[in-house]
């Protein structure tokens, strides 16, 4: 575990990116804070709230709807009903093998609707109509047609978090997973950040392919959604 490390963006990464690189896409009530809906579905609230900072996110996100908290660990009054626990392990990359590029294409506005459907076959995460626009989004295709993607998403300052990863069912085992993610690990380092990404915790095949690249693991995290009451 790399739990020594330093990591205040990394235990809050929803409040850090919205506070700070992603603070163009943010929605505010009081000191509550979401995505906008079409970017991004996850919410957050200070690392200590109040009552009244949660009726701030009951006000922001509408009566109802999904408060996805993603990691973290405060959770709200029980009046919010749980609507999904998720074990996952935060890693962060430490250094191994970068991508040239071959066979890799960035992936643009024109090509929302073949990643829509793809994110909706393999279920990589929660995949929006504008979530492209949090950073760059990389793909394979072959014979025309789309079939793996990896992208950057949430954005705590210093820090780019790699998500996204899928690869269509007819296509797996060809490596089109490594070679997204080195690539993206490559632009992210470029531009003097750490990379670092969220895996489920059962998912031991993910694990170790993301050991290969470099990754290790920090910590391990709890994704909680409620309903808002």
């Amino acid at each position: 575990m790399l739990a020594d490390r330093n990591v205040v963006g990394l235990d809050e990464p929803v409040g850090t990116s919205l506070r700070g690189p992603h603070a163009h896409f943010a929605r505010t009530v009081g000191r509550a804070a979401a995505y906008v809906p079409d970017v991004a579905r996850f919410a957050t609230v200070s690392p200590d709230p109040d009552g009244a900072e949660w009726d701030d996110l009951a006000r922001l996100l509408g009566r109802g709807r999904l408060a996805d908290m993603f990691s973290l660990p405060v959770v709200p009054p029980s009046s919010w009903e749980p609507v999904f626990v998720l074990d996952r392990l935060q890693m962060v990359w430490c250094g191994g093998p970068v991508e040239d590029g071959t066979g890799v294409v960035e992936l643009g506005a024109d090509d929302v609707p073949e990643m829509l459907d793809l994110a909706a076959r393999t279920r990589p995460g929660p995949f929006c109509p504008r979530t492209r626009e949090l950073g760059t989004y990389v793909g394979v295709r072959e014979n025309g047609a789309l079939v793996a993607m990896a992208g950057e998403r949430l954005r705590p300052p210093g820090w780019t978090e790699v998500s996204a990863v899928c690869t269509a069912p007819d296509a797996r085992g060809r490596g089109h997973a490594a070679r997204l993610v080195r690539a993206l690990v490559t632009r992210i380092a470029a531009r003097g950040e750490r990379p670092f990404l969220h895996v489920a915790k059962a998912n031991a095949a993910a694990i170790a392919l993301y050991e290969r690249l470099g990754f290790e693991t920090r910590t391990p995290v709890t994704f909680r959604g409620f309903r808002v009451p």
